[in-house]
């Protein structure tokens, strides 16, 4: 069995602009069928970057990023659920891989990183991206029958939870 070719890491300081690059490029990637394109468009790196910084500071140890030598393609970041009421407890809030490591594993390493098996996790998902639900699914998460629209486009999102010990 080789290496894979990335490693994964605690979100820090050096990675905060190379994350938000990886942020706003893996959301262009996709997304370009579900949000519209000026949405997508004006998306600020510099802007991103400040914000994953504060996140950075203030929670620690809640994101963790992939890593191709220097560049951070993939990420996750999972805590407290953000839900009212907060059922469950935790939330994975995102997890991303830039497309050209789609179908690696990277993902999976990702999720397994962020999310406590003990515990149960919600998540919120676009209805029709088709692959990410079937990922998540495949992962023990099921849709609990909520829904809402995304607060960037007339996209729906749906709520997934994962019970713990979940695959």
């Amino acid at each position: 069995m080789t290496e894979p070719d990335w490693r994964i890491a605690p979100l820090a300081a050096e990675h905060t602009y190379p994350l938000a690059e990886c942020h706003i490029a893996c959301w262009r990637e996709a997304y370009r069928e579900l949000v519209p394109a000026h949405v997508l468009d004006a998306f600020d790196v510099e802007r991103r970057a400040e914000q994953w910084e504060r996140n950075r500071v203030e929670y620690p140890g809640r994101t963790w990023v992939a890593l191709a030598g220097t560049q951070v393609v993939g990420f996750a970041s999972a805590g407290e659920t953000r839900d009212d009421p907060p059922v469950p407890a935790h939330q994975l809030y995102a997890l991303y891989v830039r497309s050209p490591w789609y179908g690696t594993g990277l993902a999976h390493e990702l999720l397994h990183t962020v999310l406590d098996p003990s515990k149960p996790y919600s998540l919120w998902v676009f209805e029709q991206n088709s692959r990410a639900v079937a990922f998540y699914r495949k992962h023990g998460f099921a849709p609990d029958g909520t829904s809402r629209v995304e607060a960037f486009s007339p996209s729906i999102e749906i709520k997934m939870v994962r019970e713990p010990g979940a695959v």
